[in-house]
């Protein structure tokens, strides 16, 4: 019986030694975390001070993904013999000058993906990757610095798809107006006298014209960490129909070395493009721009990523 009272007392003050050092660990680690925490926020104020220096800044990031599958005999579906595959590959960039009285930032964006499905049971079915997400957008921003967050800006962008209907249609604006940018990786555009060319082979539809041209990017490299966030937008002084907006992210998350996990997302209204697939790809000869339903579009790809 002593044996056993013993034995207990034992366990007992083992468990007991064991949970508090458990406690005192956690204490510890704890503790470590906030000064982590600390020197980041050290790191990311000094990587600020790096940023507002003169001269180019350049970077790239962009994110690859792709499955492929294969069916035999897979009778619960309606094809049930078939080799598929998906390929998405996006890409962000910049390079940036700042300089004392002036800066001048540059920006590419690009996101495409191709879809492919070949029905083994059908001779005569296409099966060729066929594009599908196709996005091409490059920016060119001048700006004479008024102060340290002002200055009278010169904007040119240019938007349009690569694999389908290359510059059909094709949005080309240029512009004056001015640029704020309150923080370093912030900036945002303001140009009332902006002109939208639009090229396209249905002039009945697309249209160019006067108006005012909108744009905030977001661009920065915390740690592991690089994201883009871009808006732009345009407002027609002609007609409502004529405004657009488009609204791409792109994050990517370094795992090793230059490679990890990229997210991109994006969102667009255009009115023009929603009557143009209206009329010419679903044969809706009669639509109008009062009677179509200007869907939202999107588009979203995750996968590998690499970081340049």
């Amino acid at each position: 019986m002593k044996k056993t009272v013993l034995a207990m007392a034992a366990v007992f003050t083992v468990c007991f030694a064991t949970a508090q050092t458990e406690e005192e660990l956690k204490a510890q680690l704890a503790g470590k975390k906030d000064s982590i925490a600390a020197i980041q926020g050290r790191a990311n104020a000094i990587q600020a001070q790096i940023d507002a220096l003169p001269g180019w800044k350049l970077g790239a990031f962009g994110t690859i993904g792709g499955t492929l599958s294969q069916f035999n005999n897979w009778f619960a579906q309606g094809t049930p013999n078939n080799n598929a595959g998906n390929i998405g590959i996006t890409g962000n960039a910049f390079a940036n000058l700042q300089q004392e009285k002036f800066f001048w930032r540059n920006a590419l964006t690009t996101n495409l993906t191709w879809v492919r499905i070949d029905d083994k049971d059908d001779p005569d079915d296409d099966d060729s990757f066929q594009p599908t997400t196709d996005v091409f957008n490059i920016s060119s921003l001048y700006g004479r610095k008024l102060s340290e967050k002002f200055a009278i800006s010169g904007l040119m962008e240019y938007r349009t798809t690569l694999l389908n209907n290359f510059n059909d249609p094709g949005y080309l604006d240029l512009g004056v107006g001015a640029t704020w940018t309150p923080i370093t990786n912030l900036v945002v555009v303001v140009h009332p006298l902006n002109y939208n060319f639009v090229f396209a082979d249905d002039d009945t539809i697309f249209d160019s014209s006067l108006g005012a041209k909108i744009l905030a990017d977001y661009t920065r490299q915390i740690g592991n960490i690089s994201f883009k966030s871009n808006l732009s937008a345009f407002v027609s002084y002609e007609n409502e129909d004529l405004n657009n907006w488009t609204w791409t992210n792109g994050f990517a998350y370094t795992l090793w070395k230059a490679i990890g996990v990229g997210f991109d997302f994006g969102l667009r209204s255009n009115k023009q493009e929603a009557l143009n697939y209206e009329i010419n790809t679903l044969g809706n000869t009669a639509a109008t721009f009062d009677t179509i339903d200007n869907e939202l579009q999107t588009f979203w790809t995750l996968g590998l990523s690499y970081a340049f």
